[in-house]
């Protein structure tokens, strides 16, 4: 059985959707989880409903794009609790269009936060693992890191944290911190149910297993990444996506 009792997560974007998903099976198998996100109402009800359950909760308001910030999250959360056992990278959005009329503003919004952010916590993250000697982190990549169209942007940016993921992986192995990437195929959040249903249709059609993920089947696999079950695995890309990549 997975057990994560005393350890310490921190998770990105986590005030819903499957960010919070993530915390709150972390929350369940006895981690103290510490969520930020930009969205401080959503963080509150979050860390409620976390402790509702029985869990430890507390969230903290960052902006991952600003480096001080992400530096002060990771680092004050190690500070005060004398270690830091795991790091989910999820915080991500997206602005998707076709390439010919992607502007840079667009561009530089995803790259910002979907790879430079997650490199703004791996950084400090990285520094107290390897003083500690052990840790886990886990950044949520995406199936399009092998390219879809209309999310240049988006898709270079996920393929930039797959490599990001395997040189930390190589440069962290010796000191017993684990890093890999999980890729979530297409997942019933509050973003992807928004979608037109001739779309969402179109998504179902290619997913083998007939059913859109949800944020516990992502959750799982990373509860599973983070735990001592999976200390010889590092540097790997885990599809969760129900056969839609194979």
């Amino acid at each position: 059985m997975i057990d994560h009792t005393g350890k310490i997560a921190v998770v990105t974007g986590a005030a819903r959707g499957l960010g919070k998903g993530i915390a709150e099976k972390l929350a369940t198998l006895g981690a103290h989880v510490i969520i930020s996100d930009l969205n401080e109402e959503g963080l509150h009800h979050a860390a409620e409903e976390i402790r509702r359950q029985g869990g430890h909760a507390e969230w903290h308001v960052c902006n991952i794009t600003d480096r001080e910030q992400a530096r002060r999250l990771i680092e004050d959360s190690a500070v005060k609790y004398g270690q830091l056992d795991i790091l989910v990278n999820n915080a991500g959005i997206n602005r998707d269009s076709m390439l010919y009329k992607m502007s840079y503003e667009q561009w530089d919004a995803v790259i910002d936060v979907n790879l430079t952010g997650v490199f703004n916590t791996m950084q400090p993250a990285s520094k107290i693992m390897d003083k500690q000697a052990n840790g886990r982190i886990i950044n949520i990549s995406s199936a399009s890191w092998l390219g879809n169209v209309g999310q240049a942007n988006y898709a270079a940016a996920k393929a930039g944290v797959v490599g990001l993921t395997k040189t930390a992986a190589r440069e962290l192995g010796k000191k017993n911190v684990t890093v890999n990437a999980v890729c979530p195929g297409f997942i019933e959040t509050d973003m992807t149910r928004g979608v037109p249903k001739k779309v969402w249709d179109l998504m179902v059609s290619k997913i083998s297993m007939g059913r859109v993920g949800t944020p516990e089947d992502v959750a799982n696999c990373i509860a599973f990444l983070a735990s001592e079950q999976a200390s010889y695995i590092t540097g790997e890309v885990v599809n969760v996506g129900g056969g839609m990549i194979l």
